[in-house]
């Protein structure tokens, strides 16, 4: 596996996108902050690291509309790659929906929002967006 963000947010979608409640994915530092910032912001219902022998896991309880079904998250898009890394400044801090949704980004005072980016005047490699 070349790129184990994308794996993660691959694993996430699909798990929407087939309507589970639940949805395991291998652990990293990096991925236990993204997950973090998920369900801080509301896209997820709760998450654990759960140790395992081989590797740790993360299992995530996904979010749903209570009445229509709908999944809180409409979205996860992969920004850079490993191939092409994308950074930013705070001039130029992209705005996800017009501020609707959220760009999660690596900087240097760890794994932020874009608006936490802003409040902090850092800029850096952005992650992914979500909305």
């Amino acid at each position: 596996m070349t790129d184990p963000i994308a794996d993660y947010l691959t694993r996430v979608r699909n798990a929407y996108l087939a309507g589970h409640k639940t949805v395991e994915v291998p652990a990293s530092k990096m991925k236990v902050e993204i997950t973090r910032i998920l369900h801080e912001k509301g896209y997820i219902l709760a998450y654990k690291v759960v140790e395992g022998k081989p590797c740790n896991t993360i299992k995530m309880a996904l979010k749903y509309h209570p009445e229509t079904k709908k999944a809180a998250v409409k979205k996860l898009i992969r920004v850079s790659s490993p191939g092409l890394r994308t950074y930013t400044d705070v001039e130029n801090m992209p705005r996800v929906l017009n501020g609707l949704g959220i760009a999660i980004l690596s900087t240097s005072k760890g794994i932020v929002t874009d608006k936490e980016a802003r409040n902090l005047n850092v800029g850096g490699e952005v992650i992914c967006y979500v909305y």
